[in-house]
């Protein structure tokens, strides 16, 4: 039977609804059989698959549920408040002049090393300047000098590509070394291409254009690190990763008509409050001097969720072989998740706290109280949460969709089984006729034969009387009498 065309459909809405209409008056009983056999067969296959699904989504689901109890809450509030205590009394104020110190002692001293290693034999800053400046050009270093092209001494470093700590500097640096142009944004926006005058310093193979746009653009940034030779250790420095890139988005087009090109240069320029890669190194040291309670906290609730659940995994199993160790890992799963929310919660509540009591209302000294690297982290912990909300609610609506074909393949299999059941019925229904027909036929022939028998029964009857009559043959009635009361 060709099942296809028995299969309609009808929508309604949104709503389509398909059915099979089996036919079982002019189709062959085995035939049918057959078909429904092979569909229930399909259906209980659909149905273990289905089954296997809502295994793994059910797990899926317990990672993406929040089981945490009163012992992790409390867990989790104590490390928060140790860790808000920590950054009060030992990290202190968020302190610039002191990251720009630290980094400045260490740019120098980089300076003075690398100097060193390239020949430089004097153990001063500006020596060792003026040995890196002199051995290591770049060809667009003050090309842009007397162009009238709103560039000045203290913006350049910023305005050249070149000059700048990114993968898009070191492109920039080669790129100049192939097509002869220094390329330029100036603080209008303007994104400017300047010819390079000096071909001396252009490679005259290719080999030397790689080494030159590399190499000598590497040891000339490090020289203008700590500032110029004449403003060793305090003068204009070169930007910084972040305030690199920050220019580098400016000079995309429509970006750069925008007032973030003019912004961008006077964050560089502030004499100060100068942001260079010093001042981005200074703020590094001092964000990682806050990271430390932060690492702690983290640390804390990450082990003492570990060994919990350590614990109760033992206790259920009873031997350490058959501990399912995926469960002890303290990693992305909702339960650590959510004691890291409040872990996190707590110390930027503790956090903000000091930060109002100890700045006494001077919102420049409460904000550098607190704590950045933990309102990061707090941040992360929240978007963590939302995210994992947002797979369970997935996985919820999954598992309801798996259930809602699981009760309609189990409808359409007891419909087929309701077929089959048609199909016996009626192949009983026949047998019942046939029976019926049969009995029908039979009763002449036990009518007959009871004719027959009585017929019989009356000439032996007759027989007997005879031979009671004449007396004759007593032992031959006798035994017929015996026969007839059996």
């Amino acid at each position: 039977m060709n099942s296809n065309e028995n299969i309609f459909s009808e929508e309604n809405d949104d709503l389509k609804v398909e059915y099979e209409i089996i036919n079982i008056e002019h189709s062959q009983d085995e035939e049918i059989k057959k078909y429904v056999q092979d569909k229930i067969q399909n259906i209980d296959s659909a149905i273990d698959i289905n089954n296997s699904k809502l295994q793994e989504y059910n797990k899926q689901l317990k990672k993406f549920t929040n089981q945490a109890d009163a012992i992790d809450y409390t867990v989790a509030i104590s490390s928060g408040i140790l860790a808000g205590i920590i950054d009060s009394f030992f990290v202190g104020d968020f302190s610039l002049s002191e990251g720009k110190a630290w980094s400045n002692h260490k740019v120098n001293d980089f300076v003075i090393k690398i100097a060193k290693n390239k020949g430089y034999s004097k153990n001063r800053l500006k020596g060792a300047i003026d040995f890196l400046e002199d051995k290591f050009k770049i060809p667009s270093d003050n090309i842009w000098s007397g162009k009238n092209v709103n560039i000045w001494t203290g913006s350049h470093h910023l305005d050249d590509l070149a000059h700048h700590t990114t993968p898009i500097g070191l492109i920039a640096s080669i790129v100049s070394q192939f097509t002869e142009k220094a390329y330029f944004q100036n603080r209008f926006g303007e994104n400017l291409c300047l010819d390079i005058t000096d071909k001396g310093l252009i490679g005259n193979s290719f080999s030397e254009k790689i080494f030159a746009g590399t190499v000598n653009w590497f040891y000339h940034l490090v020289s203008d690190m700590s500032g110029s030779n004449k403003t060793a250790g305090v003068g204009m420095g070169i930007p910084g990763p972040l305030l690199s890139l920050a220019k580098e988005f400016s000079m995309l087009p429509g970006i750069n008509k925008t007032s973030l090109p003019k912004i961008l240069n006077n964050i560089f320029t502030n004499k100060k409050n100068r942001f260079d890669l010093r001042a981005e190194l200074g703020v590094l040291h001092q964000l990682g001097k806050q990271a430390i309670p932060v690492i702690l906290n983290e640390i804390l609730v990450r082990v003492f969720y570990f060994f919990s659940r350590f614990i109760k995994e033992y206790k259920e199993k009873g031997d350490f072989k058959d501990i399912e160790w995926k469960n002890t890992l303290p990693y992305k799963n909702r339960t650590l998740t959510r004691m890291l929310t409040i872990s996190s919660g707590t110390f930027l509540a503790f956090d903000l706290l000091d930060a109002g009591i100890r700045s006494a209302g001077n919102w420049g000294t409460f904000a550098l109280r607190v704590n950045f690297v933990n309102v990061g982290r707090f941040t992360i912990s929240c978007y963590n949460e939302y995210k994992m909300e947002r797979e369970k609610v997935k996985i919820e609506k999954d598992i309801l969709e798996l259930y809602n074909q699981q009760l309609s393949l189990n409808n359409i299999k007891l419909s087929y089984n309701i077929a089959g059941m048609w199909v016996s019925t009626k192949e009983a229904v026949e047998n019942i006729e046939e029976l019926s027909n049969n009995i029908q036929k039979s009763i002449p022939y036990i009518d007959n034969s009871n004719k027959e028998l009585k017929e019989d029964l009356d000439k032996i009857g007759d027989s007997i009387n005879i031979i009671k009559k004449e007396n004759k043959n007593q032992k031959l009635l006798k035994n017929l009498k015996n026969i007839l009361s059996e």
